[in-house]
């Protein structure tokens, strides 16, 4: 079985979440991971705020410290808040985090290459969470991906493909 990367882009954190929710519920809990630009670099006591989807909508307070968004919980303890070169600000919940911490060249496009994304592939994610977007990634195995798939697009995801 080959592991594969299934992207989702969402205008919405409220879809964003319900499909995490999905997911985690078919059990890919430590599989998922969210990346979405921080608009304002906006920060509170209670954690982060930022931008729900391409309005006015705010991400929730807590999302980096505490999880304070249902769907996204599971994925708060990965969470955090981190600069990347061309984009700015960006919240990075899940296996992710980890990933991008301390991406300096390259930016978001260059840390998605560890996820079999490639770099103009990547590059175009990269502009998308730039512009506001959500971008929801689960890995999975090839025999699954169908099932990522279909579940990022009942919940509203726009451009869903494997890689």
């Amino acid at each position: 079985m080959a592991e594969r990367t299934v992207v989702g882009i969402f205008q919405s954190m409220d879809d964003a979440e319900e499909a995490v929710q999905s997911l985690r519920s078919l059990g890919w809990d430590r599989n998922i991971s969210i990346l979405a630009r921080e608009e304002d670099g906006r920060r509170t006591e209670g954690g982060m705020q930022g931008r729900r989807d391409a309005g006015e909508q705010d991400l929730s307070e807590g999302v980096a410290t505490g999880g304070a968004l249902g769907g996204l919980a599971g994925l708060a303890a990965s969470a955090g808040l981190m600069t990347i070169p061309g984009v700015g600000p960006v919240l990075a919940a899940g296996p992710i985090a980890t990933t991008l911490t301390g991406v300096v060249t390259g930016g978001l496009a260059g840390g998605l290459i560890d996820y079999g994304i490639p770099r103009e592939e990547g590059q175009r994610y990269e502009e998308e969470v730039r512009r506001g977007r959500i971008l929801a990634m689960v890995r999975t195995d090839d025999q699954r991906d169908s099932d990522a798939e279909r579940i990022l697009r009942e919940n509203g995801a726009e451009a869903v493909k494997t890689h």
